[in-house]
């Protein structure tokens, strides 16, 4: 992936993550759900495996009762992960952060 089509996805997944920190409180579970599908079809379909499974984890811990707060931290964590300029790094913060959320 060039870095002008990395930088383009990871403005997306930041837009995207920041409107759902911001309405996080008055979601409900299915509309986190579906917001957090959309962050994981971004990064299907650029390629971003790593991102790509933990969104669909997040989403399904969404739905579930008390778990509102692990997934409001979750994200703030992609978003730290998707700042990183290194692939490695990334990885390393995506997957850390899967074995959390695990």
């Amino acid at each position: 992936m060039s870095a002008d089509t990395l930088g383009t996805v990871r403005s997306q997944v930041a837009d995207c993550i920041a409107d759902l920190n911001r309405r996080a409180a008055r979601l409900s579970p299915m509309d986190m759900h579906a917001r957090m599908d959309e962050i994981r079809q971004v990064a299907a379909a650029n390629g971003l495996d790593a991102l790509e499974g933990l969104m669909h984890r997040t989403s399904q811990l969404a739905l579930l009762p008390g778990h509102r707060v692990a997934t409001q931290c979750g994200l703030e964590h992609v978003g730290e992960a998707l700042d990183s300029s290194s692939p490695g790094d990334r990885t390393a913060i995506l997957a850390a952060l899967a074995l959390r959320m695990g």
